[in-house]
């Protein structure tokens, strides 16, 4: 199939999506806020004054949604490798959070504090190659985990954006090393034909 076709085909897919539409009529960043919407409210994730840690920010659609629900007496720190326009009420780190220096900047915006809930909507530059982009899925999975285990308090939560495939299984299974609850879902903005899912981990042992 050809760019123009492929091109022709996003296209039609994005004016006829309904959360597209949503999302330019609320003025959201992102239709995955609605992903991420469907999940807090479901899972019970979030509540006013929490701290939230924000692995893969930009452009900010998470990250819009969780500094509405905290609040004023809330707290989060989003992160990512590529910048992200200001959000009020939302501390911004440029930074790879599998670098130490980034780990040490995360500690001093958290005040202190541990995280409630840790976010990762990250996801790798894909390069057609399935069994490359696959292997690069689970690592930033992976690369989640670890920073959740420095900052996350225990009984918290974290929720992982990840794609389907037996790697991803068995990460799933390991993480119940860690938490007490793992639960998998697919919300309603996940576009069927995608083999996205979220996995929301919660009890953390500590």
């Amino acid at each position: 199939m050809s760019k123009r076709a492929d091109s022709s085909r996003w296209y039609q897919k994005q004016v006829s999506d309904p959360f597209v539409k949503a999302r330019e009529k609320q003025g959201l960043r992102s239709r995955a806020a609605f992903k991420l919407t469907e999940l807090i409210e479901r899972d019970r994730l979030l509540r006013s004054g929490a701290v939230v840690l924000d692995l893969g920010a930009t452009p900010g659609g998470w990250s819009q949604i969780v500094g509405a629900a905290v609040g004023a007496k809330g707290l989060v720190v989003a992160v990512d490798i590529l910048p992200m326009t200001p959000l009020a009420g939302v501390k911004f780190l440029l930074g790879d959070c599998r670098e130490p220096e980034t780990a040490a900047q995360i500690a001093e915006l958290l005040e202190g504090r541990q995280a409630d809930l840790v976010l990762s909507d990250m996801a790798p530059n894909l390069t057609g190659i399935r069994d490359t982009d696959e292997a690069r899925s689970v690592e930033l999975a992976e690369v989640a985990l670890e920073t959740a285990q420095q900052f996350l308090k225990p009984g918290g939560s974290m929720l992982i954006k990840m794609f389907q495939h037996a790697d991803s299984d068995r990460f799933v299974v390991a993480l119940r090393k860690h938490f007490e609850r793992i639960n998998r879902r697919k919300p309603a903005a996940s576009r069927q034909a995608s083999r996205e899912f979220y996995v929301v981990a919660a009890g953390f042992r500590g």
